[in-house]
């Protein structure tokens, strides 16, 4: 069905009555309830001799019931989807009421989606396209800044950052022979929506050194296990990663980026903090996420663009 755009919410815009900044510690149960309404539809309820939906549903519960130690969701539940959903509808923890969101989303790009058919033994609603689309556009329309990239919920500060840099960049870390550098990319994000700032400076500072060894292997120049991202960024520019007209322009990307993720996280993040443990703020963390985007997607568009 999609997201539409009624007259209460034309109205609300007119009044300025919209959300201006993301929040994330709490799921509005607007939003709890719509996207129950979305993973219904994808999900279907099966009849006859197909049990896909009824599949998915218990792999989500019994999966949750696992990862939490506990034998049942809920107190008498009717079924496997009654018990996920109001498990989902009535947890107090963000956190666990997201596990419940990426969890039926992994489903459905993943179960659903190699399993989907338009049959006339399935009243699945919408594709899983269309429910990762409306799920991604329900947390913009209520101020929740979680999106469902690559597989997972990361969380996201700037809409503008998002779409333009830190998107790309997983898009890109998709292609062949950038495998490692996204699960280390997507790991910084991890540990950043769990507050875990020293844990995602080191993983975003991985994901940089591994994009850089991933194009000097696809490219066949030397490097070693243990290069620094110094030494790779050299590599890189020595073997002509850019264009020869900006040559001139070399050292001082060098600088640019040697005095960027890799020193952010020299300095706070990779090495023993001393006698008095070393906080990473918040805005440091984040600021090293949204340069490793940014770099990495320079990289390997400067790496596609090279004959």
């Amino acid at each position: 069905m999609g997201v539409l755009d009624l007259f209460s919410k034309r109205q609300r815009r007119a009044r300025g009555e919209v959300p201006d900044v993301y929040v994330y510690d709490k799921l509005p149960q607007e939003l709890r309830v719509q996207i129950v309404h979305i993973v219904q539809d994808a999900f279907g309820q099966d009849h006859y001799s197909s049990e896909n939906a009824a599949k998915a549903y218990e792999f989500v519960k019994q999966s949750l019931c696992r990862e939490y130690g506990l034998f049942e969701l809920i107190d008498y539940p009717k079924s496997d989807a009654h018990s996920v959903f109001n498990f989902f509808l009535q947890e107090q923890s963000t956190e666990r009421a997201l596990d419940v969101v990426e969890l039926c989303f992994k489903v459905i790009n993943s179960f659903i989606r190699d399993n989907y058919r338009y049959t006339s033994n399935t009243d699945r609603k919408i594709e899983p396209d269309q429910a990762v689309a409306e799920l991604n556009e329900r947390f913009k329309e209520h101020g929740v800044g979680y999106q469902f990239e690559s597989n997972e919920i990361i969380r996201v500060d700037s809409e503008f950052l998002h779409s333009e840099a830190v998107k790309p960049a997983l898009t890109v870390l998709r292609g062949a022979g950038f495998k490692g550098a996204n699960e280390e990319f997507l790991l910084a994000h991890e540990h950043y929506r769990h507050g875990r700032y020293k844990e995602c400076l080191v993983d975003a500072l991985k994901a940089f050194e591994s994009t850089m060894k991933a194009i000097c292997k696809l490219r066949g120049w030397p490097n070693q296990p243990g290069d620094t991202a110094k030494t790779l960024i050299a590599t890189c520019l020595s073997n002509g990663l850019l264009p020869q007209y900006l040559e001139s322009q070399f050292s001082s990307l060098r600088s640019l980026l040697e005095s960027g993720v890799p020193t952010v996280r020299n300095k706070n993040g990779g090495h023993g903090q001393g006698a008095d443990p070393v906080a990473v703020p918040e805005y440091l963390a984040r600021y090293a996420l949204n340069l490793t985007a940014t770099t990495v997607l320079f990289f390997v568009e400067a790496n596609a663009a090279k004959k």
